[in-house]
């Protein structure tokens, strides 16, 4: 055990580090399923999973596994030469998700960045937009990242402010308002719409039931991209391997990332048609490190754990029972539970003497659950979808004692 104490890191972090996080006050040192213990050696249910990257669990062996194996032959060759995983991987991740091509990437913030390159490309060549007139459109409480780009499209003022000026061409429209939709497409110069099918950062926010289907004809009729950000509800979160799949239709181009990483590693991917992802030549978007041998030996064996295990179906099943214990929970604090599968959220009135969403997680993380506010008022719920009947059980008695407790 490390002779440091969570206040000594805590500290470090303090002296040495950029301030542009504010995370609750526990230092991690394990991890291991749905568990993380911090350097004291406590326990916790771990209810955020890294945002969902986590969603194989921490340290899955078989993830682990292919991680160690592939370190120790090859990890980095840049795309100036072919290697013996990317292909394998593109193969695997297309047929196992329906799409034509895939574009590796490392972050979610740069797979967003790719497809909108690529749907302006598009655009331009194949829509036959004017030059340097193309629109992308954005719904509002959109997050997918802090790129100048991403804050572009904002409405966060933490996220924008001062960072000005910003990147053209970047339009919003309101969220699940499928009219708004339709009047800004009318302008035919949009040439893309992207959109999470539940937004995550704006509080687990879940559109009417017929919405992305909505979007779908939409973007079909108008002859618009719609670009899928599934960074955080894609691969097995709500209880699909694609939070689309819900509605039973198929975006034009898919962002994915987090969990593709399975927790050891950052890999993302821009997955697409042929006709799309054609419009790109070389030299024209790139990476050093996107689809590197271990990215693409890591990203198949998360994905194959996520078939594998069917954790996708346990979301599911666990989602509902996860929510059932939430709305037994009689508490005038609670204003709303809401969620799909494993991805959930509770809005949290001001109780007490001005105390928020944030006096609740430091209560549960005291009783042994870690869990994290988004803006003032909603807590996400998010653990890894290895998480069993029994834990969750235990996790959603821990919830409910503690909001009981504290809001007395």
């Amino acid at each position: 055990m490390s002779m440091r104490q969570s206040q000594d890191y805590i500290e470090l972090e303090n002296q040495y580090g950029a301030h542009n996080y504010h995370p609750l006050p526990v230092v991690l040192s394990k991890g291991e399923g749905v568990f993380v213990w911090d350097v004291e050696g406590k326990m916790y249910f771990d209810f955020l999973a890294a945002y969902s990257a986590v969603n194989q669990g921490h340290c899955h062996p078989r993830i682990l596994d292919a991680l160690h194996s592939q370190s120790q032959r090859i990890t980095l060759t840049s795309r100036a030469f072919h290697n013996d995983q990317l292909g394998p991987f593109e193969k695997y991740i297309t047929e196992l998700l329906g799409f034509d091509r895939v574009l590796p990437m490392n972050t979610g913030v740069e797979g967003g960045e790719t497809a909108i390159k690529l749907a302006r490309k598009w655009g331009y060549t194949v829509k036959g937009i004017p030059a340097n007139q193309a629109k992308v459109v954005f719904a509002t409480g959109n997050f997918w990242g802090r790129t100048i780009a991403a804050i572009s499209s904002s409405q966060d003022p933490d996220s924008y402010g001062d960072f000005g000026p910003f990147v053209p061409g970047f339009e919003v429209v309101p969220y699940n308002d499928l009219e708004a939709l339709d009047k800004i497409f009318q302008d035919g110069h949009v040439a893309a719409f992207m959109v999470e099918p539940i937004q995550g950062e704006a509080g687990v926010i879940v559109p009417d039931d017929g919405y992305l289907a909505g979007v779908r004809a939409l973007c079909s009729k108008y002859n618009v991209l719609w670009i899928a950000d599934e960074v955080q509800t894609g691969l097995g979160r709500t209880g699909k391997m694609l939070c689309c799949d819900h509605a039973g239709v198929k975006p034009d181009i898919l962002v994915l990332g987090k969990a593709l990483g399975g927790g050891v590693f950052p890999v993302s991917a821009v997955l697409t048609s042929h006709e799309v992802m054609n419009v790109l030549h070389p030299g024209q978007h790139g990476s050093t490190f996107g689809g590197n041998p271990l990215a693409c030996a890591v990203a198949m064996s998360a994905l194959q754990v996520l078939v594998d295990e069917k954790l996708a179906e346990n979301a599911e099943a666990l989602g509902e029972v996860f929510r059932t214990r939430l709305r037994d929970i009689h508490s005038p604090v609670i204003s709303a539970v809401r969620g799909k599968g494993l991805l959930n959220a509770i809005d949290i009135l001001p109780f007490g003497d001005g105390k928020t969403a944030y006096d609740v997680c430091m209560a549960l993380k005291q009783n042994g659950l870690l869990a994290k506010q988004t803006h003032t008022h909603t807590i996400r719920f998010a653990p890894p979808l290895t998480i069993t009947l029994e834990q969750i059980n235990a996790a959603a008695d821990i919830i409910a004692s503690t909001i009981e407790a504290v809001t007395k």
